[in-house]
C-alpha cells in the first residue's frame, strides 16, 4: 500500500515532517509520500476536502490552523478536546477525525529521558497552544501538582479552568513564592527559541535534581536551557517531542509504531537516557 501524507501551515517552510516521516517509511519498509503545503487561512477547508478528496491518508496540521482543524473534525480524541486545537487529521467512513500528538510526544521524551511526571511538582512557562496540547497527558500521569506560570492571566485562567484539579495558575511575577522548587519545568513560552523568555529562574524555582525542558528546539541550547546550566545538569530541548509525536501520527495513520528516537543521530544527537 502506498501512504499519501502532508502537513498543512503558513508559514511551511521550515517543517522538518517531510523527511522526519519519509525516515519512518524506510524504517518500517512502508511507500510513503509526505508533502508540506502552504495553505493560507481562508483556503484550509477547502484545501483539507481535496486533500482526502484525491485519496490522501493523513494530515499534520500546524500553525495557524490547529483551531480551524478541531472545528472541521466530526470526532476527536480525548487529547484533541482537552487541547481544543487538532495537529493531526484523518478520513473515516463517518467523516474527519481529528487528533493532537503534541502531549502525548512528551510523554514519550520524557520517559525516553528517564523523567517521569509521576508524583512530581511541574511548572510550566506559558499558557499557549503548544502548553495546551500538552496539559492533559501531562495531568493523566498524576503528577504532584502543576503550576503555570503565565503574562496573560485571562488566557491562563481559560486553560486552567478546563480541569477541575491538580492544576494551578499564578502570574509571572510569582514564581519566587511558590514553596518548595519543582522538579520538572518546561517552557512553553516562543521567545525561548530567538531570544529571551523574561523569566529569571533561581535555585527557589529548580530543584538541583530536578529537570528543565523546552518545547522548542535548536542546534545549539536555547536561551531557556543555558539560563538553566547553573540550575541542573538534567535539561533538553524539544526535538525528542517533535518527533516522538509524528510518530504517534504516523502510528495512527498507518497502523504501526515506528521508533522516533532512532532519527536522533540524524539531527546530531545522541539517543541517550539521562536518569531524573
Amino acid at each position: 500500500m502506498k501512504y499519501q501524507f502532508a502537513v498543512f501551515g503558513d508559514p511551511i517552510g521550515h517543517s522538518k515532517s517531510p523527511e522526519i516521516h519519509r525516515r519512518f517509511g524506510e524504517q518500517l519498509s512502508l511507500d510513503v509520500t509526505y508533502d508540506k503545503v502552504q495553505v493560507k487561512e481562508r483556503d484550509f477547508e477547502s484545501e483539507v476536502a481535496r486533500f482526502f478528496a484525491d485519496g490522501g491518508n493523513g494530515l499534520s496540521i500546524t500553525v495557524p490552523h490547529k483551531w480551524a482543524a478541531f472545528q472541521m473534525a466530526s470526532s476527536l480524541s480525548d487529547e484533541a478536546l482537552l487541547a481544543g486545537a487538532c495537529n493531526t487529521l484523518m478520513p473515516l467512513d463517518s467523516g474527519l477525525y481529528g487528533h493532537n500528538t503534541d502531549g502525548l510526544g512528551l510523554l514519550d521524551d520524557l520517559e525516553r529521558l528517564g523523567w517521569s511526571p509521576t508524583n512530581r511538582r511541574i511548572l510550566i512557562l506559558g499558557a499557549g497552544g503548544a502548553v495546551a496540547g500538552c496539559l492533559g497527558p501531562l495531568v493523566a500521569k498524576n503528577p504532584a501538582e502543576i503550576v503555570i506560570a503565565n503574562r496573560s492571566i485571562d488566557k491562563l485562567d481559560r486553560l486552567v479552568g478546563r480541569y477541575d484539579q491538580g492544576v494551578r495558575g499564578i502570574a509571572i511575577s510569582e514564581l519566587d513564592s511558590q514553596g518548595e522548587p519543582f522538579d520538572l519545568v518546561i517552557n512553553g513560552i516562543s521567545a525561548g527559541l530567538s531570544g529571551s523568555t523574561g523569566v529569571e529562574l533561581t535555585d527557589r524555582i529548580v530543584n538541583a535534581d530536578g529537570a528543565c525542558y523546552d518545547l522548542v528546539y535548536g542546534v545549539d541550547d536555547t536561551p531557556f536551557l543555558k539560563m538553566c546550566r547553573s540550575l541542573t545538569e538534567q535539561r533538553a530541548d524539544g526535538l525528542g517531542m517533535l518527533l516522538a509525536q509524528a510518530a504517534r501520527q504516523f502510528e495512527l495513520w498507518t497502523g504501526i509504531y515506528p521508533n522516533p528516537f532512532d532519527q536522533l543521530v540524524d539531527f546530531g544527537r545522541a539517543p541517550d537516557a539521562r536518569p531524573f
